[in-house]
């Protein structure tokens, strides 16, 4: 089993990674680990490797950088073939307000990361995971979204819309994958415990434990899932968000809670 992460150092890539080396340990299963912070991720590829006795391969490096991606994408290809799964979990959310100019770098950034970070990581392993889906062996990519991405969010419009384009991407993507027998899913996480979420100033309804929710994702996937929400009560949540008339969106949004604003500078 071949499987690919990226955004693998903290959070819910790091958790996955936890999770799918949990689930192939001792079955000859290769795990490429992608994020920016080299040191941790020879951490985490190091007691994986004790732990579950799995092959892990790092790749640091930013997901804005589709080279990298590339290079990265044909290490892990030549090392052990086309990934049975290729999730790309790599993403940020910040506070954002479209009245300030200096939240313009950041609203690029959102959208470079989230996105396109997600079109850098599947797009140079497509033609390769083709050959593995012609063979019968299993071919899936997958993509985090969020349910921020079903309704625009006050506060949070870059991280929404980037979520929102996700969801739509993967699906134009399901779509075209299909011909090739290449499965694609869309995760939509909730509120998941993880350092994003920490920061977060209101409460968060159904708040789940990141270890929890990596082990729903795996079943999810090996389900050959299109479409979830995670957890389920969110996804029904979810459903409602999407019926609800824009006059009355708006009145219910008006007051609501903001992802609190920050200066930050890490691009």
């Amino acid at each position: 089993m071949n499987i690919f992460i990226t955004g693998a150092s903290s959070g819910i890539g790091f958790a996955l990674a936890h999770e799918y080396a949990k689930r192939y340990a001792n079955k000859n299963c290769n795990i490429g680990l992608v994020a920016r912070r080299s040191e941790h991720l020879q951490d985490l590829a190091g007691r994986l490797q004790n732990q579950y006795h799995v092959n892990c391969s790092i790749y640091p490096l930013d997901v804005r950088d589709s080279l990298a991606c590339q290079l990265a994408a044909q290490d892990f290809i030549g090392k052990f073939g086309a990934p049975n799964i290729a999730i790309a979990s790599a993403g940020v959310s910040r506070g954002t307000l479209t009245e300030y100019r200096d939240d313009i770098p950041a609203f690029q950034a959102v959208m470079d990361i989230n996105v396109m970070g997600m079109v850098h990581t599947f797009q140079p392993f497509i033609a390769a995971m083709k050959q593995t889906a012609a063979k019968g062996e299993n071919a899936q990519l997958v993509g985090v979204a969020s349910v921020a991405g079903i309704r625009g969010i006050p506060g949070s419009a870059a991280y929404s819309a980037s979520k929102s384009a996700v969801i739509t991407y993967c699906e134009s993507l399901r779509a075209e994958m299909q011909h090739y027998n290449i499965a694609v899913s869309t995760i939509a996480p909730g509120y998941i415990r993880t350092p994003m979420t920490e920061i977060n100033q209101y409460k968060m309804p159904f708040l789940m434990d990141v270890d929890v929710f990596a082990e729903k994702f795996a079943n999810a996937v090996a389900n050959k899932t299109r479409y979830q929400v995670i957890p389920w009560q969110m996804g029904v949540i979810a459903k409602i968000m999407r019926l609800i008339p824009a006059r009355l969106w708006d009145y219910l949004m008006k007051n609501a809670p903001h992802k609190k604003r920050i200066e930050w500078d890490w691009l």
